[in-house]
């Protein structure tokens, strides 16, 4: 595998021996394109969990990479932060693949994740995948691929997303809002404790932090959405 320190420096060493780095921490190993025109839309995600921008190279991963941040099982990601290499027999030279996304779970151990839909994997691609998970597998890390979003999930997450930062939080709102018996729908929830205008962002703070939680894959947020008390884990 290659990867580029911290330091500015390219190396290549053996999974076996370069495994236990903090690939966390390390850039993308190649820059994203920004240009005119381009079929993808690349940018960079401010990754709440962590305060960094992480980078993606078109919508599906940046619902992936959101979807990153909302798990309270994640610690931190980087983007593209090293290249595998493999002699492919077969054609006779060396191939290589850079998988999207290296996570760092809060346990410790390691998910790295590809983003591609169903529909755009060939023979080819799936071959680069198994050989990744084969790889991971060697040295204990958890290879996944994953795909489009389902349309309700994400739009609930993105919209709660767009509270994630700590400047929607206000600690005499939220310890009302905490204290909820049972399940009571949004908008009454957010009612009983003062002006909504002033109250729901705290409200969707408090979701996106998991404090709060409700129903996000089945049906679109709303006021009867039932929100219940949560917690960081849930």
């Amino acid at each position: 595998m290659s990867f580029v320190t911290v330091t500015g420096e390219e190396r290549r060493l053996p999974l076996s021996l370069a495994w236990s780095t903090a690939f966390e921490e390390m850039a993308p190993v190649r820059e994203f394109s920004f240009r005119r025109g381009q079929r993808n839309y690349a940018g960079w995600y401010w990754f709440a969990t962590t305060g960094d921008h992480v980078g993606f190279e078109s919508w599906v991963e940046r619902d992936q990479l959101m979807l990153l941040d909302f798990d309270p099982a994640v610690a931190s990601v980087a983007s593209q932060p090293f290249r595998l290499h493999w002699f492919d027999e077969a054609v006779g030279k060396e191939r290589h693949h850079t998988p999207d996304y290296f996570v760092r779970l809060a346990s410790g151990r390691v998910r790295v994740v590809d983003v591609r839909p169903d529909h755009l994997i060939d023979p080819g691609d799936a071959e680069v995948f198994r050989l990744t998970a084969e790889a991971c597998e060697m040295v204990g890390w958890k290879f996944v691929r994953v795909g489009v979003v389902e349309a309700v999930l994400r739009a609930n997450v993105r919209w709660l997303a767009g509270y994630r930062h700590r400047r929607h939080w206000n600690p005499e709102i939220a310890e009302r809002l905490m204290s909820v018996d049972g399940s009571v729908p949004l908008m009454e929830h957010a009612r009983r404790h003062g002006d909504p205008l002033q109250v729901l962002p705290v409200l969707f703070h408090l979701m996106w932090s998991r404090l709060l939680t409700a129903d996000l894959r089945t049906t679109p947020l709303g006021p009867a959405t039932l929100v219940a008390q949560g917690g960081p884990g849930e």
